[in-house]
């Protein structure tokens, strides 16, 4: 089937438009200000020792910490809120409780709130899906899917939102950069002549040979965006696809090579809120340029601080007032994996006492439940001027972010992906017939074909024409 027909097919079953989901639709009495603010927040959420984190517990803290921080933009309807968290992954109700969380405190919408992760691994998952799963299935020890930190980190949370958005900060400019990345990502699902998987370059690669391979399909650009105050910058929000580990399962919470980047970037300009955003690196990582030695961490750190600099220093100012920055949401029901079985999961948590890393099957189940009761997951988009930033769920393959940027070549478009974590790995249709590991039933918990759902999704949210064929 031709890719136009699936995603007029999936933009039609799937795609549900919901009240205020336009661009230009705001609340019933309009805003007839032209002035837009910023508030900046940011939040220590680091585990304590003892605590689990998503594959082991916390043996002791280090220098660095894990941050959750993000903007609120007031002005143009009610507050937009972008926000990203230094942990694996936020999944299903959690998701939704975090968008609660900060709506209620920035005085907005869930709709206008977006979560996402940075993905490093020596730091906490949270699913309360899962969670609740576990529980009821009889456990004594939930692992790392007990939510009780979360759920401190949740109340300070709100309170830091709501005394961030007391102290807004004037913007009168935006601003858009972009610089190469060198010597970072590399495509992580090596091919053979039949196009097949043969080998997954992780993103610690010990084998020569397999380094010896080159980048592959990657976006090797991070891009910038910056809020001003005149000519002085309050905000800058990097995006850079990549998976963010070098080395782990230290029992040391660590924000791992990213964290590290933007810590040097806050260095650098520490009048500056800098907050960083995973691209869609699902099957995007360091392996090609990382064989496990530990220098390795801040010498990919410094490439990437350097690739924000750049794009920093580079972006090009323009003047933007309320009418200039718009939020659009496609809310869409990505299809279970098809090896999914309620009955089979549910009887493999039967009578169990502690669930490890892998959940035992409870964070699968606890997908498939939200997708067999509806549940639908808001793909968002903000437009500032000719930036487009989008937002999706999951560890999404990078072929997605390339095919939107090439679908709006007229525009700057940006993505963040790691939002819900629910859906695991989403690659694009052909890879599920590769082999790998991404696509395979311990990683996605997702169909093949969630490619026409999120690239009718894309479509839309950027007014744009589909690709003719499958990515």
């Amino acid at each position: 089937m031709k890719f136009r027909r699936i995603v007029l097919a999936t933009l039609a079953l799937l795609i549900v438009w919901s009240p205020g989901d336009g661009f230009t639709a705001e609340p019933a009495v309009a805003d007839t200000s032209s002035s837009l603010s910023i508030a900046t927040f940011d939040l220590d959420v680091t585990p304590p020792v003892g605590n689990e984190m998503a594959y082991d517990p916390v043996r002791r803290l280090d220098e660095l910490t894990l941050r959750c921080r993000g903007i609120v933009v007031s002005g143009a309807g009610q507050p937009i809120v972008l926000c990203a968290v230094d942990w694996i992954g936020i999944a299903n109700e959690a998701h939704d409780a975090f968008r609660n969380r900060i709506a209620k405190a920035a005085g907005t919408t869930p709709e206008r709130v977006s979560v996402h992760c940075l993905h490093q691994h020596d730091a906490p998952r949270c699913d309360f899906s899962a969670e609740q799963i576990i529980h009821h299935a009889g456990a004594t020890d939930l692992g790392p899917f007990n939510g009780g930190f979360a759920r401190q980190v949740l109340d300070e949370l709100g309170q830091v939102v709501a005394a961030a958005v007391t102290k807004p900060r004037q913007i009168t400019h935006a601003g858009y950069g972009v610089a190469d990345v060198k010597d970072v990502a590399s495509n992580r699902r090596l091919l053979d002549a039949d196009g097949k998987v043969y080998a997954t370059r992780y993103t610690t690669c010990r084998d020569p040979a397999l380094r010896a391979v080159p980048d592959g399909t990657i976006d090797p650009q991070l891009s910038c965006l910056v809020f001003y105050d005149n000519a002085t910058p309050v905000a800058s929000l990097t995006y850079y696809a990549c998976h963010p580990q070098s080395y782990y399962r230290t029992g040391v919470p660590s924000p791992d090579f990213p964290g590290i980047a933007r810590f040097f970037r806050g260095q650098d300009t520490p009048e500056v809120m800098h907050v960083h955003f995973n691209g869609a690196g699902g099957n995007i990582g360091a392996g090609k340029y990382n064989d496990g030695n530990k220098e390795n961490r801040l010498i990919l750190a410094r490439r990437v601080a350097e690739a924000m600099q750049t794009a920093f220093d580079s972006a090009k100012r323009f003047p933007i007032t309320a009418k200039d920055v718009q939020w659009k949401v496609r809310p869409v029901a990505l299809p279970p994996a098809p090896h999914l079985d309620r009955e089979q999961l549910q009887a493999g948590l039967a009578n169990v006492s502690r669930v490890g890393p892998d959940g035992g099957g409870a964070d699968d189940l606890a997908w498939l439940m939200r997708c067999q009761s509806g549940h639908k997951i808001d793909i968002g988009c903000l437009a500032i001027g000719d930036v487009r930033v989008l937002h999706l769920p999951g560890e999404l393959f990078v072929e997605y972010q390339l095919a939107a940027k090439a679908m709006r070549d007229d525009l700057n478009v940006m993505m963040a992906a790691y939002g819900d974590y629910g859906p695991g790995y989403i690659g694009t249709e052909i890879a599920y017939g590769q082999g790998g590991y991404e696509t395979s039933e311990r990683a996605s918990r997702v169909d093949k074909s969630s490619e026409g759902v999120l690239m009718g999704a894309i479509a839309e949210l950027l007014e744009g024409e589909a690709p003719e064929a499958g990515l």
